[in-house]
């Protein structure tokens, strides 16, 4: 097969403040082994995750024998369901890849799955999340000789998996992963296998399931919903989970640790029907809105969600408050990144194309306005004029996640750190400059609560990674410190792998 495709680069609204005030997506991964209907199945998952990505999709799938690979721009379905694509995608095995970029950029040659002839034979690799080593790991690899196809770092793993002197294509993958640190979800498909990894604090999902006899990984149990699969456990935080014809493997080659989930998962990222961690994601969702409303109460008329994610918390806040819970914005959801750039006379109506006031309904309420987070706070600003053009008497903003004080370097793509509201403005500055009349955040006890940990974030309960929080980082950031010693320091934190 031919991989290479020419790159196609998309246009972007990214520079206008109204497309650029909210958390990106990471990616979401789904693959299938074994089923004569592989490649349909893997493009169903990838519309159950489009959630996770809209900017690019593709799907690599194997006959045993040979690869075959498709990658387009946009979304799963503006390629992968016309016959004429579909139809070149054979073999009962695949996997598949939705994205939205946090690293490289936005054209062709970065969309994943990404595929190598590598001396074992073919393998094809699919990535969610971020390594916090990929560049100082490129840099030397390209030293060494290396060519890299793209900027991705999922790239970087492939070639550490090739220069494995490792003699299958398991034990190379477990070797390569001793040279990477960050986040990750990774499916690979080899000729007789599919391999699903978990890097070994869990911080990215990861879910295993099985229709019929085919076993199926997936970044949400909502894509095994989709296909009628039945969810069998998570993969481990650490764990390599092989399926061939034999059957499946599990290894555990890392020191096994706590693992430490994403807390954005729970509070955006994840489809609200999906259950991670054994916990429903909508329920979580309305606890959160339970505990910001036992925080933060306020008199009011109205609760009001700012659509979509702002829903489940304002259901729980209302419930909570025992305030009336009311749709009084109205989403347009025709509207996603690549609408056309407007001119500058005309950015203003920007929010507007996506939210509207309820006039009727607002007009000389008093609301309490419920979102799940505030980034810059520029689409903040203009939901709050709105809401007051429409004749809201008292706005009052209520957030259900800590204010967001550090960046990510984990697969979110975050702005920097001097670009988030709430690392330089207090709470009270913030809210003068949204224009509110109060404005509060869910504590980060109140989120450890409402995930079920009665005595909040402390040292004795399981912790997320909450660093856009806390500023607690859970693993090294090589390649924003550049510290060749913490490379040395990560490398001998981990034991040797074994020969499986």
């Amino acid at each position: 097969m031919n991989p290479h495709q020419p790159d196609a680069p998309t246009q972007l609204a990214e520079d206008t403040d109204w497309a650029g005030d909210e958390l990106r997506e990471e990616c979401g991964v789904f693959g299938i082994f074994g089923h004569e209907d592989a490649t349909t199945l893997v493009a169903l998952g990838l519309q159950a995750l489009q959630h996770r990505g809209q900017e690019a999709a593709g799907i690599v799938s194997s006959d045993g024998k040979q690869f075959y690979a498709e990658r387009r721009m946009g979304l799963v379905s503006d390629s992968f369901t016309k016959p004429s694509v579909m139809k070149r995608l054979a073999g009962n095995s695949a996997i598949g890849h939705v994205r939205y970029s946090t690293t490289g950029e936005t054209v062709l040659r970065n969309v994943q799955p990404l595929f190598a002839d590598l001396a074992g034979g073919g393998f094809a690799l699919a990535h969610n999340g971020n390594l916090t080593n990929a560049l100082t790991r490129r840099k030397q690899l390209e030293k060494s000789g290396a060519i890299f196809q793209s900027t991705s770092d999922t790239e970087t793993i492939l070639h550490l998996i090739a220069r494995s002197p490792k003699s299958c294509t398991v034990n190379r993958v477990i070797d390569a992963l001793y040279e990477i640190n960050g986040a990750y979800a990774l499916v690979g498909i080899a000729n007789d296998k599919l391999i699903g990894v978990r890097d070994p604090l869990g911080i990215r999902p990861l879910v295993l399931g099985k229709m019929n006899e085919s076993y199926i990984f997936a970044s949400e149990t909502c894509a095994l919903d989709i296909i009628g699969a039945k969810f069998v456990r998570e993969v481990e935080n650490g764990e390599v989970v092989v399926i061939s014809a034999e059957g499946i493997k599990s290894y555990k080659p890392f020191p096994k640790k706590p693992e430490r989930p994403c807390i954005f998962e729970y509070i955006y990222f994840a489809r609200p029907d999906s259950i991670v961690g054994g916990k429903s994601i909508y329920e979580c969702r309305k606890g959160f809105g339970r505990e910001l409303a036992n925080e933060s109460n306020v008199e009011a008329d109205m609760v009001i969600p700012i659509p979509d994610s702002g829903v489940p918390s304002a259901i729980g806040y209302a419930e909570q408050a025992g305030i009336p819970f009311e749709l009084g914005i109205t989403r347009n959801h025709y509207v996603g990144r690549t609408f056309i750039q407007p001119k500058q006379s005309i950015r203003s109506f920007g929010v507007r194309l996506k939210h509207n006031a309820n006039r009727t309904l607002v007009a000389g309420k008093r609301i309490v306005l419920i979102d799940d987070s505030i980034v810059r706070g520029t689409t903040s600003v203009k939901i709050v004029q709105m809401m007051r053009e429409a004749g809201a008497k008292e706005i009052h903003f209520r957030v259900s996640s800590p204010p967001i004080t550090h960046s990510d370097f984990y697969g979110i793509d975050t702005p920097s750190k001097d670009q988030l509201l709430a690392s330089t403005k207090s709470v009270a500055e913030m809210c003068e400059y949204l224009g509110a009349d109060s404005l509060a955040f869910l504590s980060i006890e109140g989120i450890y609560q409402a995930l079920g940990h009665k005595d909040g974030r402390n040292a004795d309960c399981p912790q997320y990674t909450d660093h856009c929080f806390t500023g607690d980082y859970p693993t090294l950031l090589e390649d924003e410190s550049g510290g060749e010693l913490n490379s040395q320091l990560s490398f001998l934190s981990m034991a040797e792998p074994h020969e499986h």
